[in-house]
């Protein structure tokens, strides 16, 4: 489909059009002014979504429950305009690569990788983490989860549907876990799939008492090796800490100071045998907790899935009865919508309907039978490890 109008000026359109034969220009006049008038309504579809979302963001503190005059009842409108011909769709797209070779954009940063979030680690706090195998990593999450009160239904279910049932511990968005191939889409990392803003608003809730259980494993260590591996991470602990409290403790500020590279290089904490399995857990136990404070209790992985993808607050609204029954466009904002191609076009039940696919195809993966096998053997060991 041809690029959107918005894309070039009006000058250059004049431009583009002087290139076309009379019969040409019509189309592309026609194809234009539809086009423009879609997305003026599409603008406003948002406005009014987003509106209704301020309002029932205003209403969270007053009531736990909201009606159907809160939501917006239908889907984002689809282009039902004309179409340009395939002919005119390469020429305008021509066009348009022209002028970007002429008077070149400044393009997009790119995401940072892993690779990235290893050399600023390295770089700002001397930490490079200590890596285990993935099945070790696996029964060291268990343990954790378990010692914390997940299920092992939970939190495999969350690891089947975010990784697709073969996530390793260094999985990042956008990258296949075995084949490595990919660019990244994301900063979501791991088996949770945490954002690098996630990881530095759990290192300021919990890196205190990491730090304390670090330095016990260090005063039981098996070898000076290890005691010196120990000592060297609680040092950059320490530094990362100092570090993520060095701006204000709100999801926003802690998303502005994730795009640094001294905010980005402490999610290379989650690779770390010790300490990445403790914070992905932590994680996941904090919605559950978030949950039990607002009066919901024993959540499936797919509810507690809900909340990792869309919010704590917004996932529980939408497990309400009229939530359930509203469109999702209610509950992302329109990048994310378009992003996360699962989402469109449903009702949050018929989403939570999607999750309990996927995770039924995905938990039957050698991932999440590996993760699931941890969770069994770890019930039957003691934790000597914690």
């Amino acid at each position: 489909m041809a690029a959107w109008i918005g894309e070039a000026t009006a000058a250059s359109v004049q431009d583009f059009l002087a290139t076309l034969p009379a019969a040409q220009q019509g189309a592309f006049i026609a194809w234009r002014t539809a086009k423009n008038q879609y997305d003026r309504l599409l603008d406003s579809y948002w406005q009014e979504v987003e509106k209704k979302r301020s309002l029932r963001r205003a209403k969270r503190g007053k009531t736990k429950f909201f009606d159907a005059d809160d939501y917006v009842w239908t889907y984002p409108p689809t282009y039902q305009g004309p179409r340009l011909s395939a002919e005119l769709d390469r020429q305008w797209t021509r066009f348009l690569a022209a002028q970007e070779r002429a008077e070149p954009s400044q393009p997009p940063k790119p995401i940072p990788g892993l690779a990235d979030f290893l050399v600023a680690a390295k770089k700002h706090y001397g930490f490079e983490p200590a890596r285990v195998p993935e099945r070790e990593f696996k029964r060291r999450y268990a343990e954790e989860a378990i010692a914390l009160g997940l299920s092992k239904e939970q939190v495999v279910r969350v690891y089947a549907l975010e990784t697709g049932g073969d996530g390793t511990a260094d999985m990042q968005a956008g990258i296949h876990p075995i084949t490595k191939k990919g660019k990244p889409i994301s900063s979501a990392l791991g088996y949770a799939q945490l954002l690098h803003a996630n990881t530095i608003g759990e290192l300021v809730k919990h890196g205190d008492s990491f730090i304390k259980r670090l330095q016990r494993l260090k005063a039981g260590a098996r070898d000076q090796v290890r005691a010196d591996e120990l000592h060297r991470k609680i040092a950059a602990l320490q530094l990362m800490l100092r570090s993520a409290k060095s701006v204000p403790d709100n999801w926003y500020r802690h998303v502005a100071f994730a795009k640094t590279s001294k905010g980005y290089g402490m999610h290379a904490i989650n690779l770390d045998g010790d300490i990445g399995p403790w914070l992905q857990s932590l994680k996941l136990r904090g919605l559950k907790d978030f949950a039990a404070r607002k009066g919901v209790t024993n959540l499936s992985g797919e509810e507690i899935e809900l909340m990792n993808l869309s919010g704590p607050a917004t996932g529980l609204e939408m497990m309400q009865p009229v939530g359930l029954t509203a469109p999702t466009p209610n509950f992302f904002a329109r990048r994310a919508y378009y992003v996360n191609k699962m989402v469109m076009g449903k009702t949050s039940a018929e989403l939570l309907a999607e999750f309990t696919r996927r995770m039924d195809l995905s938990s039957r993966k050698p991932g999440a039978i590996e993760f699931a096998q941890a969770f069994d053997e770890a019930r039957q060991e003691k934790l000597p490890w914690r």
